[in-house]
């Protein structure tokens, strides 16, 4: 599953960095039997590994292209929190207290509820192109790191292969960064005036 991952997270990297937002299908609805599979798989994976929502239906919301990167985060948490109830209580009810390291769990609480209003921010305020270039390399990274784990990669070449995929999501989103401003700035670039000649010959502008 990493590698399909892998693959759409590098898909929706060098989609946003090189290409931008395409309008062609953003603000279409998706489709339920794409939507209800998507969220049972997804689902399954977050219980049984302990997380796996949000990688998951991330890059394949964002592969879509239905919907803007916000929208597609800003979705994605929202359901999670429905999602992880679910999942708590099932645990609850089928494993008791004794399947919660209670202490850790408040730990992880306080911590994501520090940093999830600060990315919240973020998120509305980041331009779509930056924000697609950044969550396709947060996708690439954290799913080269499940392979990692996988193929008992040795230690000595974790830092190179994290070191490499790393600046080339700096450079990606850098690009990314430069396109948005050169397409802003070309937007609000007036148009020049049209020269109007006058009884004499003489052109006026």
């Amino acid at each position: 599953m990493a590698v399909i991952l892998l693959l759409l997270g590098a898909y929706v990297l060098a989609r946003f960095t090189f290409f931008g937002v395409s309008t062609r299908n953003l603000g279409r609805h998706l489709p339920t039997r794409f939507l209800a599979p998507l969220g049972l798989f997804a689902g399954f994976v977050d219980a049984t590994g302990g997380g796996g929502w949000g990688p998951v239906g991330t890059p394949a919301l964002l592969a879509s292209g239905h919907m803007e990167p916000r929208k597609v985060i800003g979705t994605i948490d929202a359901s999670e929190f429905l999602v992880a109830i679910a999942a708590s209580l099932g645990f609850l009810v089928g494993l008791g207290g004794q399947g919660i390291v209670w202490w850790m769990a408040i730990a992880l609480l306080l911590g994501g509820l520090i940093a999830a209003p600060i990315a919240a921010w973020l998120v509305r305020h980041l331009p779509p192109r930056i924000l697609g270039s950044a969550a396709g390399t947060m996708i690439v990274l954290v799913n080269i790191r499940s392979l990692i784990s996988a193929f008992d990669v040795p230690a000595a070449a974790h830092t190179p292969i994290y070191l490499g995929a790393g600046l080339v999501g700096a450079a990606a989103i850098s690009w990314a960064g430069r396109s948005h401003l050169r397409a802003k700035s070309t937007q609000a670039t007036p148009p020049a005036a049209a020269e109007v000649p006058s009884e004499d010959g003489t052109v006026a502008l």
